[in-house]
């Protein structure tokens, strides 16, 4: 299986986020060392999975787990 290896500025070009927001509130929060990236021989270097990135984006929530507020808007839990 072939997988396509990006760094972060080569992701947030993809996903129209910018380097710093990938870095700063995705990664290990959305994004998952194992799953999302992987550090290549122990490094300090990312490299971000595209093809498990681009899976978990179109996934759809099993179910809705926010509460409708008086405003209209949600609260996400």
């Amino acid at each position: 299986m072939t997988q396509t290896y990006l760094t972060t500025n080569e992701l947030s070009a993809r996903i129209k986020y910018d380097a710093r927001t990938i870095r700063e509130r995705l990664k290990d929060s959305v994004l998952l060392e194992g799953r999302h990236y992987f550090r290549p021989f122990n490094g300090r270097k990312i490299l971000y999975i595209w093809e498990a990135i681009e899976a978990d984006m179109f996934m759809q929530p099993a179910f809705d787990t926010s509460i409708p507020m008086a405003n209209g808007a949600n609260c996400h839990v």
